[in-house]
């Protein structure tokens, strides 16, 4: 459940409450029981443990899939395409040299 921050506009007195998102908003201050507006806040986010791309997921030496380009892995795959066949043509020239 996300926390709201609210401000009391007779006092200035400012809290916060823990809500559903489907809850209407606090209409009175906790404190001097004035009227209170929900104030616009960041979400508080932690990050925690290493969780980035390039130090558990990447392999060693490979940039992330942001940093290379579609035309980049296109001719990539071309080249390991023709290095494959050349590959197995010299395996058949050998087998049957035998």
């Amino acid at each position: 459940m996300p926390i709201y921050e609210y401000r009391c506009t007779k006092c200035g007195h400012c809290f916060e409450a823990i809500q559903k998102v489907s809850d209407s908003p606090l209409s009175k201050c906790e404190k001097c029981k004035g009227k209170a507006e929900r104030l616009i806040s960041s979400p508080a986010i932690q990050f925690k443990g290493s969780g980035w791309y390039i130090t558990d997921y990447a392999r060693k030496g490979t940039p992330p899939p942001s940093e290379t380009s579609s035309e980049s892995s296109a001719s990539e795959s071309a080249t390991e395409k023709a290095g494959s066949k050349k590959k197995k043509k010299d395996k058949e020239k050998t087998g049957s040299a035998k």
